[in-house]
């Protein structure tokens, strides 16, 4: 049935229920009218209004909850949908949002999937000129100043020597953003490996307490996968750096059934969904890239010992079927 005919029919019954009462019912009307018949047509004009009110809203929820999944919906959340249920106008149109939603989503993902090699694919470049370029030349400052300072006497050698600690620590902070940028040890060594060497970095430049805990069994995965993990896991501890105000973080990886987990979880001050930034988006987008389920959310924690809220990042991944 159309919406037409739909609101049509509804008006109907009210109309037609209201006529039978006057048909039927022992009311008349004088004139002038007399007061208890005028509140008898004011009742009967109310009832007809509630009816009329009550039915359209039955008719037109579909509707409604239409408009709201509209106003609401999230690309980086796909899976959102309405049933179709019956036939008609409202039916169709809910049939080709739902049509339309699922074309945006994989449109989304493919425009994700490019912007972000082409972000790694910036990221490599830039951390292969920062190590050649900027790192051997402060290299060889670092040589120039020890080869000066050994032959200064002695008043400038102490401010060679304090001229060299300078570009030592700026060339460890160089080759940290290289890490950063393109861990290298994740190529070589793995994804548990580049995690262990995140986590250490970060507890030692933060003073968090980190926690790791990671299965013996967790199978292959492919690069595009473990860089993602990878990424997740660097942008939540950051996170809980910056934002959280927490003193302990735990970072799992384990493997549930036909899938690996990333869990990492701190104890700070909890999360609210509406303050979600450009990382946490991020996070969204890389999860879509690689077809895994993303979860964030408050999680009470017990290991500071205080029962505190604090966030769990929950990255779930499948793990790729081998073929026969």
């Amino acid at each position: 049935m159309s919406l037409f005919w739909r609101i049509f029919g509804l008006n109907a019954v009210v109309l037609g229920s209201a006529t039978a009462l006057l048909l039927w019912a022992p009311v008349t009307v004088s004139v002038p009218v007399v007061l208890t018949e005028a509140v008898i047509l004011v009742g009967g004009l109310a009832v007809m209004l509630v009816a009329n009110a009550a039915l359209l809203r039955w008719g037109l929820a579909p509707l409604d909850r239409l408009t709201r999944l509209m106003t609401t919906v999230d690309l980086l959340r796909p899976g959102q949908r309405l049933p179709a249920q019956g036939g008609g106008e409202v039916a169709e149109l809910i049939r080709t949002f739902n049509a339309m939603l699922h074309r945006l989503e994989q449109e989304r993902a493919a425009s994700s999937a490019r912007v972000l090699l082409a972000q790694e694919a910036e990221r490599r470049r830039i951390a292969q000129e920062l190590h050649d370029e900027v790192g051997q030349s402060m290299t060889a400052i670092l040589l120039a100043l020890k080869r000066a300072a050994d032959a200064a006497d002695a008043p400038l050698r102490d401010e060679l020597h304090q001229a060299q600690e300078i570009t030592r620590e700026s060339l460890d902070e160089v080759r940290r953003l290289v890490r950063r940028l393109r861990p290298g040890v994740l190529d070589d060594l793995g994804l548990v490996s580049a995690l262990t060497s995140l986590t250490s970095g970060f507890a030692t430049h933060t003073g968090l307490r980190v926690v790791r805990r990671y299965d013996a069994d967790l199978p292959a995965l492919d690069p595009e996968t473990e860089l993602a993990l990878y990424r997740v896991a660097q942008e939540s501890l950051t996170n809980a750096a910056r934002h959280a105000d927490a003193e302990r973080v735990e970072v799992a990886l384990t493997r549930a059934d036909d899938a690996v987990v990333l869990s990492i979880t701190d104890d700070g001050r909890g999360i609210k969904a509406a303050c979600e930034g450009a990382g946490i988006r991020g996070m969204r987008e890389r999860a879509l890239l690689i077809g895994a389920d993303l979860d964030i959310a408050d999680a009470s924690t017990t290991g500071s010992g205080s029962g505190s809220t604090g966030t769990r990042v929950r990255l779930t991944t499948p793990v790729p079927r081998k073929q026969p």
